[in-house]
């Protein structure tokens, strides 16, 4: 490990070299991911450096105090090899944990190779996040859904909370809004009965977060959402631990293709999993 390591705050013109990092390696980033996480919190992004050369990063981001998600976990091929992923890492938990409250937790998505080293790390297993893929089919916005950006934004930010640890506005509002994205919502009676969003990727779309009521809820956002990207590919990732919503993404001709753990420094955030069709993404929750 070079002597001259140095972890910091990173850069905003840094985080898009992760994000072509990251596309080289497979993870097929969204077009608008750069811009997004970073307005979620610009503090929430560590750099390391050697020789004056950007090695490594990842995210850590604070939702107000309440929870934490560290991901975009990145070092640069050249890099591996020498311990400088390590001390990142426990460097990025480190500063993370002073930015929130006295026992929040936080969360990631663990791949199956890194689970033992973040488990030492004091990280435990909450579940898998499968990742689906199948094809956009083209068809009208199924009856009973509308633009998610006509709801009131304070009814959908209501909604949300109830379905992820905290509540985080200011990533929702950029995330529904974000160009070339499709987000859709199906109000009810009593309030929303279910939402989610599709973003453009540098490969086809994927679809984050799916969150209904009900699987029938579920399945037309789902249709609704895949017919924004007709004959290309569509990826959604599914938490095991609610089948209904394994199936339903077989059901549609969705192959596994993908799968991690995801993981919580603390103690697992209560959350109704069984509403949860498809998280929001791998890398902010």
């Amino acid at each position: 490990m070079p002597d001259d390591l140095v972890v910091r705050p990173m850069r905003r013109d840094e985080l898009d070299v992760l994000v072509d990092w990251a596309a080289a390696e497979g993870w097929n980033p969204g077009l608008n991911d750069a811009g997004v996480f970073w307005a979620t919190d610009p503090d929430g992004f560590i750099a390391a450096e050697a020789a004056g050369e950007l090695v490594g990063g990842g995210s850590t981001v604070s939702y107000d105090g309440r929870f934490g998600f560290m991901g975009f976990f990145i070092v640069a091929p050249h890099a591996r090899g020498r311990g400088l992923g390590g001390r990142l890492w426990r460097h990025r938990r480190d500063a993370l944990r002073a930015r929130l409250a006295p026992g929040a937790p936080i969360g990631m998505d663990g791949v199956v190779p890194m689970q033992a080293f973040y488990a030492r790390g004091g990280f435990a297993s909450a579940g898998r996040d499968l990742r689906f893929a199948g094809t956009g089919a083209p068809g009208p916005t199924p009856p009973g859904l509308v633009d998610a950006r006509e709801v009131p934004f304070d009814v959908l930010a209501a909604y949300d909370a109830v379905r992820f640890p905290a509540p985080r506005a200011a990533f929702l509002e950029r995330w529904i809004h974000q160009p070339g994205a499709r987000a859709l919502a199906a109000p009810g009676r009593a309030g929303l009965r279910g939402y989610g969003v599709a973003r453009p990727c540098r490969t086809g779309v994927k679809i984050g977060p799916l969150f209904a009521g009900h699987v029938d809820v579920a399945d037309a956002l789902l249709r609704g959402l895949a017919a924004h990207a007709p004959g290309e590919p569509v990826f959604l990732d599914v938490p095991e631990a609610n089948p209904v919503a394994v199936d339903l993404a077989r059901r549609h001709g969705m192959r596994e293709v993908f799968e991690c753990a995801r993981m919580y420094l603390g103690p697992p955030p209560p959350l109704p999993v069984t509403e949860i069709y498809g998280v929001t993404t791998l890398e902010l929750g």
